[in-house]
């Protein structure tokens, strides 16, 4: 019988820790000076930004135990995907859902760029590790 891969959960965890870091200090000047439709673009965006990162884990642990060469390959192309499957979900949640754009677009960018850099760790430590 096969071995089935083991399943890293560090990465999930952390993005569970950023998410509470981030709620916890936003929720109350956002509750407090915030419009509605404010608060509401910036949990979209939020949402957003944790489910590229989970596409992101996904992509990293398809491609473990692969060659360096594939494996690079994997998670640039990954990025690539990433980034049409992102402008696509922003095209909606502006368009169809009528999202209030800049605080959509503003938090988005800055749990994107907390993301990456969990990312980036993440797979430094991977590599490292094969």
């Amino acid at each position: 019988m096969s071995e089935s891969p083991k399943i890293e959960t560090s990465f999930l965890k952390q993005i569970v820790l950023v998410v509470i870091v981030a709620s916890g200090l936003g929720a109350y000047p956002l509750m407090t000076f915030a419009a509605d439709e404010v608060v509401a673009g910036v949990v979209a965006g939020g949402v957003l930004s944790v489910v590229n990162a989970l596409m992101g884990y996904a992509v990293v642990q398809f491609s473990i135990g692969k060659s360096y060469t594939v494996f690079m390959q994997i998670v640039l192309g990954g990025i690539a995907l990433r980034l049409f499957v992102m402008v696509a979900l922003l095209l909606v949640a502006v368009g169809l859902f009528r999202f209030h754009a800049l605080s959509l677009i503003g938090s988005l960018f800055v749990m994107y760029i907390v993301f990456l850099v969990v990312e980036v760790m993440y797979i430094h430590k991977n590599i490292q590790h094969s």
